[in-house]
């Protein structure tokens, strides 16, 4: 059994089906991004699986061990970073972390020694004794991440936690993503900037109209999605003679001209690059420079959704 399992798993709100009959597998040490447009049941997905919403049906394994059975054991074992801001603006920095970490039985010495490695590790050890009304966005994002981590959960699932901040504390956020993985965390990441899920994300779930559409690496859900990639050629000049001897290859969809660059469109750009060469060169084209273009994952998410993240 895989370390995280949604098997069949449906949340209705009345009538209507946010989680739709989900199934998921999530390896331990693994960063799984899942995405989805707005209202596609992501964030409900999140919600039923650390806990705070109960599925209409279906089960969650964490480590073999379903969460109904053991609904603190599993608990401990998770941090939860919500997109909302989740402290205490009354309380200061260390006061909220050492809180929310005895919220997990965490005590006396050691409670203090955890809550000041999250302080450290986010970078908000110096402002420690500080409100975070006083805070900036970055440093309150930051502090949102401590105190979902000072326990030292196993998995921790992030929701959006670099909205509207700036760029430095979203690098600092990312990096600090990464150092969890490498520390041994296996994480849940949601994001609306595709090149965080990109960079970050080891496999990628893709929620739509509360339906898991479409899950796995990369370049398994470009095979799924069967979007177009381009062959961009440089050239000295452009002669539109040769376009159209371009265009009879078989698999090249369509060329785009701009100055003295050419974006050839083909679905398997690797096998075709030859083709495209001896076409050229039979026509005494002289090419400066040869390229491929992969497709980002926001083209695979728009080719399998027909939305906009933002939508």
């Amino acid at each position: 059994m895989s370390y995280i399992e949604l098997a069949s798993v449906i949340k209705r709100y009345g009538h209507a089906i946010a989680v739709d009959n989900i199934s998921l597998t999530i390896e331990k040490g693994e960063i799984f991004g899942l995405l989805g447009p707005n209202g596609a049941g992501k964030s409900t997905t999140i919600k039923v699986l650390v806990g705070l919403l109960k599925q209409n049906s279906g089960d969650i394994f964490i480590d073999g061990v379903d969460i109904k059975s053991a609904p603190l054991e599993t608990k401990k074992k998770m941090g939860f970073v919500p997109q909302d801001l989740a402290f205490y603006d009354g309380l200061s920095a260390l006061e909220n972390i050492s809180y929310f970490a005895s919220l997990y039985g965490v005590k006396g010495s050691r409670l203090k020694e955890l809550t000041d490695e999250a302080l450290a590790f986010t970078g908000l050890y110096e402002k420690r004794r500080e409100k975070p009304k006083k805070f900036s966005g970055g440093m309150k994002r930051r502090l949102n991440i401590a105190c979902a981590i000072a326990h030292q959960p196993e998995i921790i699932i992030m929701d959006e936690p670099t909205v509207g901040i700036d760029p430095q504390s979203r690098n600092h956020i990312l990096n600090s993503v990464k150092e969890l993985n490498h520390r041994g965390s296996t994480i849940i990441y949601t994001s609306h900037y595709m090149e965080e899920v990109e960079s970050l994300c080891h496999r990628v779930g893709i929620i739509d109209y509360g339906k898991l559409i479409a899950c796995g690496k990369k370049e398994e859900l470009k095979r799924l999605a069967r979007t177009e990639e381009k062959i961009v050629i440089e050239m000295n000049e452009i002669n539109y003679g040769v376009l159209e001897a371009l265009k009879e290859i078989d698999g090249v969809s369509n060329i785009i001209v701009e100055d003295n660059v050419l974006d050839i469109m083909t679905l398997n750009p690797q096998t075709k690059i030859q083709e495209v060469l001896e076409t050229l060169s039979g026509k005494g084209i002289a090419v400066r420079n040869i390229s491929l273009k992969e497709t980002d994952l926001e083209g695979i998410f728009l080719e399998l959704t027909g939305r906009r993240l933002r939508d």
